[in-house]
This record gives C-alpha cells, structure tokens and sequence, in this order.
C-alpha cells in the first residue's frame, strides 16, 4: 500500500505472524482498492486513502463466504486529505465548481465565501419565560469567578478560547452548555436563554470577565491583539503570562479561513 516501504513489516504484525495469529493473508488488487476507497467516500461519506480502501475490499472478500448472520469487523483507522494529489482523487477538480459552490452557501456557518469567524450555534426557546433558578445560577457564577467560558464541549470555537486561555495561563470557569450536567429538563438551553436575554448574543462561546460580558471568540480575541482584555484581567486580579506573545486568531480552525476561488 502506498506510503509502506518495500518489504516493511510493522512490529505488531510481526508479532502476530510469529505467534500464529493470523489465519489468512488476502492479497487486494490496487485498483480494487482505488475503487472501495472512493465508493466509501462518494456513498457513506467515509475519507479513506487506498489502505482504508483495500483492508474494506478484503473484509467484503470475507463475507461473500461468510455464513448469514456472520458478524465481520473491519477497522478503518485512516485519514483521505494526505491522498488528495494521488490517483485516488485525480477526478476532483481543484477548483469548486457550480454544484459544489452552491452547496458550500447552503449552510450560513460554514461558507467560504464571507467571514465566518463567529460560530453561529442556534439557541433553542430564547423565548422561553426566564427561569428564576437559572438566573440566579449565572448570577452567582458571574459573581464568584473572575472568568467565566460559557461553551460548548464540541465548539471548535470555545477550544480556541480555552487554548488561548491556556496559554496566558489563565484560571477560569468553563461552564460547558452540552455537557452531561446540564442535559437534565434542559438546563443548559435555560442558560442560553438567560445569557442571550443579559447579552443580546444568541452564539457560543460567551465570556466574562469580573462579571463583565466581553463577547464571544471574535471579540474575545480583537481584545487581546488591542490590550483591553489583558487591562480587563489586571483590573479583576487575575493573573497570567504578561510575556507571552501570541496572534490569537491563529488558534483558531483552519477551516474558518475563508477560500480565495469561491
């Protein structure tokens, strides 16, 4: 398979062969597997390179003899984007066309042709009448710590917050929206509700400072390249690396960055 050099034998296959684990070796033709990796890609959305390809063209190899009701597992621990030069993908233009320009428009937050610095998460009911347990609860926590992450667990936004955090050394209260703990009679939408009635913000992250509101990730980190947020944490006693010099937008995904051909 492509990037395994001539005759290398890994450690742990190695081992298998010596302890007679292994019960057959099936050899996968290249264009085969050219072939499953992009059927894998183009039908179930799965990003494999020729490996991928060739270890699910083996295990489909099995269960054409395999009794019914047989349960097969094959384990595609792959990745496709190191692939994107190579025969495997040659039919993919480099350039967007038409069809798939439209489709990157069709989602507002994730568009490469404007700014989508901002996450844009939707709020469930901000309508919803304010919960006097939860208003209390933000009040407190606002109250009690010096710097405050309202997140989501899986907001690559909020991970650029929390690395930059990080970073600077700086000690805060993470109160992630998603999590577990705040599932139950959906107290985390509560929250949110109760955050965007006091901000007039409907995205995550939101931060705090001293009890102060200073946005989300945008303006979160215009605020660091201008001081204001470094004069912000000063002013509440918190402390952090005054040394360390870091650009904070290059913390964030990549992918934000908008695409120059569309």
């Amino acid at each position: 398979m492509q990037g395994w050099a001539p005759d290398f034998v890994s450690d742990l296959t190695q081992k298998a062969v010596d302890e007679q684990l292994i019960d057959q070796v099936m050899p996968v033709a290249g264009d085969a597997a050219l072939s499953i990796a992009q059927r894998l890609a183009r039908e179930e959305g799965i990003f494999v390179g020729t490996s991928g390809g060739a270890t699910l063209a083996a295990a489909l190899q099995v269960a054409a003899g395999a009794k019914a009701g047989s349960n097969i597992v094959c384990m595609l621990p792959d990745t496709g984007e190191r692939y994107m030069s190579t025969p495997l993908f040659e039919e993919i233009g480099v350039e967007m066309d038409d069809t798939e320009l439209a489709l990157s428009r069709s989602t507002p937050s994730c568009r490469f042709d404007v700014d989508t610095v901002s996450a844009v998460t939707p709020v469930r009911n901000l309508a919803q009448p304010q919960n006097p347990e939860v208003e209390a609860f933000v009040t407190d926590v606002l109250n009690k710590e010096a710097v405050v992450l309202f997140a989501l667990e899986w907001c690559e936004f909020s991970w650029s917050v929390r690395k930059l955090f990080s970073r600077l050394g700086v000690d805060y209260r993470s109160i992630d929206l998603d999590s577990v703990a705040f599932q139950e009679n959906d107290r985390g939408g509560k929250i949110r509700a109760v955050l965007a009635a006091r901000t007039g913000a409907t995205t995550i992250p939101q931060v705090f400072i001293g009890g102060r509101y200073v946005g989300g990730c945008t303006e979160l980190f215009d605020g660091i390249r201008d001081g204001s947020v470094q004069v912000m944490l000063d002013a509440n006693g918190v402390t952090f690396d005054h040394g360390v010099q870091i650009d904070p937008y290059e913390l964030l995904p990549r992918w934000v960055q908008p695409r120059k051909f569309a």
